[in-house]
């Protein structure tokens, strides 16, 4: 049997089986490097921002022992350390708080879901819906 094109129904069939396999196995591919490219980014980010981060921690604290004691000098109280460390604490609150609202609104705007694998499967159901009406 026949239809319009001189193709067999069993070969159409057959034909649209070959076609649905290589359009799995190539989203497969291309989700699985997707993927793959992300994981490689972040196995060599995570380290380097550890390492990074130990060092940073150790210079800060530094950093903030001589802030505690410039802003110490400045009162002649028995309490100028601890009144020191109150306001450098308050200080590194407030700008603490404002960084970690910004780098959490950065997060939250970033997907780890595979967009350019989407984008495409979304293209590829729209050209097959295109495809089934067209046969028919």
């Amino acid at each position: 049997m026949n239809n319009g094109n001189g193709k067999s129904v069993q070969q159409i069939v057959h034909d649209l089986k070959n076609e649905l396999i290589n359009f799995v196995a190539t989203r497969v591919a291309m989700l699985s490097a997707e993927m793959g490219e992300k994981a490689r980014n972040w196995k060599m980010a995570v380290p380097s921002m550890l390492i990074g981060g130990v060092l940073l921690l150790t210079a800060w604290l530094l950093l903030s022992a001589c802030l505690v004691a410039l802003v110490a000098m400045a009162f002649s109280s028995p309490w100028n350390y601890a009144i020191a460390l109150a306001i450098v604490s308050v200080g590194y609150l407030l700008i603490g708080g404002m960084v970690a609202s910004i780098g959490w609104k950065a997060i939250k705007n970033t997907s780890l879901a595979p967009e350019r694998t989407i984008r495409t499967l979304k293209e590829d159901q729209v050209w097959l819906q295109t495809e089934v009406k067209s046969e028919l």
